[in-house]
């Protein structure tokens, strides 16, 4: 079981802080991380200046909107007045059904295109839900292909195939 408590070496503090919103205080941590470790990285590419922007400019900010986005949802963890929740039982599976989905759209995006690519991306991360209804699978599938069509496709004309080569339209 994760420790509920925080010591802190400060005298003015004089208590202990307690996580009481523990899916606030990881997924806080986990933004936290990410955005540092954006911001660390980008220093690998040509910063440049605001008004001449170079590669990592545009990582770096996100990283450190990101890692500032983290420590305020984390601190709000710890607040006196947020609610007391505790983290539900973890399921591996659901990650591996999640993870497993991402996986499987980048391996079919190429052979079988971007429309049936989606929809087993949608459909196997749907599985990882409780909540998960076929209508409200369809509607999230159609307005994510159509979405992606249109920002990706003819928004950036993208050379991604849409559909597998032997379907022509």
């Amino acid at each position: 079981m994760v420790n509920q408590s925080i010591s802190t070496s400060s005298a003015a503090a004089g208590q202990n802080l307690r996580i009481r919103h523990q899916r606030d205080f990881w997924s806080g941590s986990l933004f936290t991380l990410a955005g540092v470790g954006f911001a660390v990285l980008s220093g690998e590419y040509h910063i440049g200046a605001a008004a001449r922007m170079g590669p990592g400019f545009f990582p770096l900010c996100l990283g450190i909107l990101l890692a500032i986005f983290g420590l305020v949802v984390l601190l709000s963890s710890l607040s006196p007045t947020a609610e007391q929740t505790r983290l539900p039982y973890w399921q591996p599976s659901k990650l591996v059904l999640v993870l497993g989905s991402c996986a499987l759209f980048s391996l079919l995006l190429e052979p079988a295109g971007l429309v049936i690519s989606l929809l087993v991306l949608v459909f196997t991360s749907s599985r990882a839900s409780r909540q998960g209804r076929l209508t409200g699978t369809l509607i999230n599938a159609a307005v994510l292909i159509a979405l992606t069509l249109s920002l990706f496709i003819w928004g950036l004309e993208l050379t991604i195939p849409v559909w597998p080569h032997f379907i022509t339209l």
